[in-house]
């Protein structure tokens, strides 16, 4: 039986665009009073870590910075010109938010106080037998604190930090995944060739079946044959966990994750033959936009001198990372690893993608030593990283002289409303919002790593790895503990 992993809940808002009923999971009460609340959190964090890791990005967001930051916000004194005999305007609140100082991020950190909060809680026994851990400032890459930080730890699913910062940095944000249709010379068959777009879906399909249609013309009235191409990808196909329903076949060609219901996170039933089913429902497109096709699809490479006559970009590689961590995506993490192998020059297998991911590291001087990348995921036990390797990507993330890869940090799931981390966070504690951080979860294996603002402006990064616990409720409660202590929430720290 396969081992139970981290399932990511629906409930979040989704980062692209499809809201989620709020609803609390331990009373089932509205939660909008809480929505309402993170809004306000929310420009907390924002503020607070863009002052942190560097300057604002453009000239409006600058402008913004000096409306917010100005002697006098109360506005509404002025509503335009009064009539004689009317009321004098009601004055304004005060602004709800002041903007951070700049002041307070130049404030040293004490790492000793840091240990003073850590120490009564990195002991806890429900974390298991083994725990390393690592906090850095992200603006300088100074550790305040470390336990075993250089220790290769079993990192679940936050290896997907590394995978998507590798990505980001090999490709960059905007590269998009090819899907394309080529048409062989003689006008009878068509290819649908897969690059490697685990989101692919029926309305690009769809799409695809237009603008192939429209290539064919008159042609279309005769049937074609259909053949699919997975060659993009090399190598066993399966996860070396096996079938499991948190992750399809690894195939450069897929619709929907090869999800088999309608869901677009968690687990699910996977297909066997995630490239087959999308090669048939291609088929099932095409008679609608005025092409008949003879035949079941066949897997076939290209006949020389086709051309492209189609083609559908997936979303930018910036939204699939933020996608990827957020909802801990299984199946788009493998095809970041397998996308930053091609672009490598590696094989694009799982092999290939370990090399490409850890090449790729080194070139951002992240230390990689007693790393192995076994997969994109995490799902694989094989792999290991360190406390410190974390730390490090997510103060890359953070450095503004690398604003491509700040999905890192964007995608990280909020504390208490989004992603993995949506049902955490909701003992009352003052932390939700105030912490951004990539949950793992295998057995016997908890993991945690991101961000939080201290209470000195600050933005740290940290990883908290345990491995041997026997309860994974408890071992996560004490990991949220820890990350909760960096904020100051209580008084833990500060």
């Amino acid at each position: 039986m396969a081992e139970p992993v981290e399932e990511p809940s629906n409930r979040p808002s989704d980062p692209w665009g499809r809201i989620k009923n709020l609803k609390s999971k331990r009373n089932g009460s509205n939660t909008w009073q809480v929505v309402a609340g993170s809004a306000v959190l929310g420009l907390v964090v924002a503020t607070g870590a863009v002052l942190a890791a560097g300057p604002w990005d453009n000239g409006q967001r600058k402008a913004e910075r000096q409306l917010a930051a100005a002697e006098h916000p109360t506005g509404g004194v002025h509503h335009g010109r009064r009539l004689p005999g009317a009321p004098e305007p009601a004055p304004s609140a005060p602004a709800v938010l002041g903007a951070l100082d700049t002041v307070t991020r130049s404030a040293p950190q004490d790492p000793a106080s840091l240990r003073t909060a850590l120490a009564p809680l990195i002991g806890a026994p429900e974390l298991g037998t083994r725990v390393a851990a690592s906090v850095v400032d992200a603006a300088t890459g100074e550790q305040l604190y470390g336990r075993g930080a250089a220790t290769p730890m079993t990192p679940a699913s936050t290896v997907k930090i590394a995978t998507a910062t590798a990505a980001l940095s090999a490709l960059g944000p905007d590269h998009r995944i090819a899907t394309t249709v080529r048409l062989s010379e003689d006008g009878r068959t068509l290819t649908l060739v897969g690059g490697g777009d685990p989101t692919l879906d029926t309305a690009a399909l769809r799409s695809l079946a237009t603008a192939a249609a429209e290539a064919l013309g008159e042609d279309g009235d005769d049937p074609v044959r259909l053949a699919y191409d997975t060659s993009r990808y090399t190598g066993p196909v399966r996860h070396p966990i096996g079938k499991n329903p948190n992750i399809a076949p690894v195939t450069a060609l897929m619709v929907d994750e090869g999800r088999l219901d309608d869901s677009d996170r968690g687990p699910a039933d996977r297909s066997k033959d995630p490239a087959g089913d999308a090669a048939r429902a291609f088929a099932a497109e095409l008679p609608a936009a005025g092409v008949a096709v003879g035949g079941e699809p066949r897997a076939a490479r290209p006949a020389a001198g086709s051309r492209t006559v189609a083609t559908h970009h997936s979303a930018p590689l910036s939204a699939l990372v933020e996608r990827t961590l957020t909802n801990s995506d299984n199946d788009i993490a493998e095809a970041l690893a397998r996308q930053t192998a091609i672009a490598k020059g590696e094989s694009a297998d799982f092999a290939g993608a370990r090399r490409a991911v850890t090449t790729e590291l080194k070139k951002l001087q992240v230390p990689t030593a007693g790393a192995r990348l076994a997969d994109g995921s995490g799902l694989d036990r094989e792999g290991r990283v360190t406390p410190a390797l974390l730390t490090t990507l997510l103060a890359r993330a953070a450095d503004p002289e690398r604003p491509g890869l700040r999905p890192v940090l964007t995608g990280l799931p909020v504390a208490g409303f989004t992603g993995t981390l949506s049902t955490r966070y909701q003992d009352g504690t003052g932390t939700p919002g105030l912490i951004r951080a990539k949950t793992g979860t295998l057995t016997g294996v908890n993991s945690l790593a991101g961000t939080v603002v201290d209470p000195q402006g600050r933005l740290l990064a940290f990883a908290f790895l345990a491995s041997g616990s026997t309860a994974p409720a408890d071992a996560e409660a004490s990991l949220d503990a820890l990350a909760a202590a960096l904020t100051g929430a209580g008084g833990a720290a500060g």
